[in-house]
């Protein structure tokens, strides 16, 4: 099985550098809100990572979940801490959300075996 991790962060990389590049305004812009937006602030990266989780999985997108899920390991949280975040999204989201959750699930035991 090809490492989805790497996958996911060399083709988010390679879009994301074509999409720049072409230098629209609006887009640069609308990435530099989310840069900024995930930066500390009253609330610190811990805690807007997992509300990104929490909103990525109720809105069903796995690139964005991969992202969270990403970020949350890289901040130091806990299997335990990311679990019961998405339990909350999972009980947000209704059962639709399982497919994503799974995936989830083994986005994050791939994050860890790789110790990203």
């Amino acid at each position: 099985m090809a490492n989805q991790v790497d996958e996911f962060n060399a083709y988010r990389a390679k879009m994301n550098d074509k999409i720049l590049a072409d230098n629209n305004k609006v887009i640069k812009r609308i990435f530099n809100l989310d840069t900024n937006a995930f930066s500390a602030g009253a609330l610190d990266v811990k805690t807007k990572e997992l509300l990104g989780l929490v909103a990525s999985t109720v809105l069903r997108c796995d690139d964005c979940v991969k992202y969270h899920l990403e970020s949350c390991y890289k901040e130091g949280l806990s299997k335990e801490q990311v679990m019961e975040t998405l339990s909350i999204a999972t009980l947000i989201g209704g059962t639709i959300v399982i497919p994503h959750l799974r995936r989830a699930y083994e986005y994050w035991e791939e994050l860890e075996q790789q110790n990203v």
